[in-house]
C-alpha cells in the first residue's frame, strides 16, 4: 500500500505540473477580447467593440478542448505506466487534473492583458481597441480534465488492463466438488 500512496503522489504532482503547460497553451491559442474605451466628461465606459462577436466563448472552448486533450493524454501516460490501476492511482489522477486545471486558469489570466480594464482604456485612449483580460466564465470547464482523464483511464483498464484469473470448472471426477 506505501507504494502505490507513493506512486499515487509522484502521479498527483506530475499531472498537476501539466497545468503549466495548459495554462500557457490557452493563454497563447484563445481568442482575444476586444474592447473599446470612450469617454463622456470625465468618465470612462468600456464597450465590446464587436458586441456580437463570439470571443468570450472561444476563450471558454479553447480552454475547455484543450483540458479534455490533456486529461486523455493523462489518462494514456498513467495507464501506460501502471496498467494495474488501484484507487489511490485514480484519485490521484483525478486530484492532480484538477489542480492542473486551476493552476492553468491562473497562469492564464496572469499572463493575459492586466485586469484592470478602465486604465487598459485610459492608456489605450479614446477609441482605441485593446484586448480585456484573460477569464473563464465556465467555471465548469476546470472539470474538463480531471473528467476526460478518469473516462479514459477507466475505459483502458476495462479493455486492456490485467484480468482476475477465472475459476476453473468444477471437476466431476472429483467426489463433491460439483455440489
Amino acid at each position: 500500500m506505501k507504494r502505490e500512496l507513493r506512486e499515487a503522489a509522484v502521479i498527483l504532482v506530475a499531472v498537476a505540473l501539466g497545468g503549466l503547460l495548459l495554462g500557457v497553451m490557452w493563454w497563447w491559442l484563445a481568442p482575444r477580447v476586444p474592447l473599446v474605451g470612450e469617454v463622456a466628461g470625465d468618465n470612462w465606459a468600456v464597450y465590446l467593440k464587436d458586441s456580437e462577436g463570439e470571443q468570450g466563448i472561444g476563450v471558454d472552448g479553447t480552454f475547455t478542448l484543450l483540458a479534455l486533450g490533456f486529461g486523455a493524454v493523462s489518462a494514456l501516460v498513467v495507464f501506460l505506466v501502471r496498467r494495474r490501476g488501484g484507487v489511490p492511482l485514480v484519485v490521484a489522477l483525478a486530484a492532480g487534473g484538477l489542480l492542473a486545471s486551476v493552476l492553468a486558469w491562473r497562469l492564464g489570466v496572469w499572463l493575459g492583458p492586466a485586469q484592470d480594464v478602465m486604465a487598459q482604456a485610459r492608456s489605450a485612449g479614446k477609441g482605441v481597441t485593446f484586448d480585456a483580460p484573460l477569464q473563464l466564465s465556465a467555471k465548469g470547464a476546470l472539470l474538463a480534465w480531471p473528467f476526460a482523464g478518469l473516462v479514459l483511464h477507466l475505459g483502458l483498464t476495462s479493455l486492456f488492463g490485467p484480468r482476475d484469473p477465472e475459476a476453473l470448472p468444477p471437476d466431476p471426477h472429483v467426489p463433491g466438488a460439483g455440489s
